[in-house]
């Protein structure tokens, strides 16, 4: 897995192929067991396989498995935005982007911005800053297989995928000075922790064999 590669295939546009099989090729590590790692369950909703982390870029497998565990409790909202630059490449499914509008309202606010520090732990720390402000639906952009989106660094978004639908992206990440992930929480919200869900071998091994048997179904050799 190689994220320089990938950036520029994606910024060439096609080579839909490549990463369909760059794709292919990790989540076979994983059922194979020759690619050590662990899914992680996120509170959004998905399944994260961490494939690559090199210093500041990174690249994963987002899998969206309707049904598959009880779901992760969300303790903020589903508005956030990243501290680091996006780029997806939809592997299977269909998967919306909202993009969300944010202005400091200190006398009506709907919401508060809390910062997210995860640690190597599994833990992240939530913590509620001054910033009250007021939130708006912007645009929505919906993505099918074999597309690409991006979202910058300090979009507020929320990802949506059809309710019951299953979906998967190739995820590459490149990390950004001066930026913190945050997310939109009560406005009487307060600081905690939230221990991120890791999966066994075995639940890992399962999460990527269903995105492999999808890939394969809509995407055959």
């Amino acid at each position: 897995m190689d994220y320089r590669m990938l950036e520029r295939i994606i910024g060439r546009g096609g080579g839909t192929d490549t990463l369909f099989g760059a794709a292919v090729a990790a989540l076979e590590d994983v059922t194979s067991g020759r690619r050590a790692l662990s899914a992680v369950h996120h509170p959004l909703g998905f399944f994260c396989l961490p494939v690559l982390r090199d210093g500041d870029q990174g690249v994963c497998v987002h899998v969206f498995e309707p049904g598959a565990s009880d779901p992760v409790e969300l303790t903020t909202s589903p508005m956030h935005c990243h501290s680091w630059e996006l780029t997806s490449f939809v592997l299977y499914g269909e998967v919306g982007n909202l993009r969300i509008g944010v202005r400091r309202d200190p006398a009506e606010p709907t919401h508060r911005v809390f910062q997210v520090h995860s640690n190597p732990s599994g833990v992240d720390e939530i913590r509620p800053t001054s910033r009250l402000v007021r939130c708006e639906p912007g645009p929505e952009q919906t993505s099918a297989r074999g597309q690409v989106y991006r979202l910058p660094a300090g979009a507020f978004h929320s990802t949506v995928v059809p309710s019951g639908s299953a979906a998967a992206t190739l995820v590459l990440g490149r990390s950004l000075p001066r930026h913190t992930d945050l997310s939109l929480g009560p406005v009487d919200g307060t600081g905690h922790r939230v221990v991120r869900q890791t999966c066994d071998a075995a639940q890992t091994a399962r999460t990527a064999r269903s995105a492999l048997r999808r890939i394969h179904g809509h995407h055959p050799e």
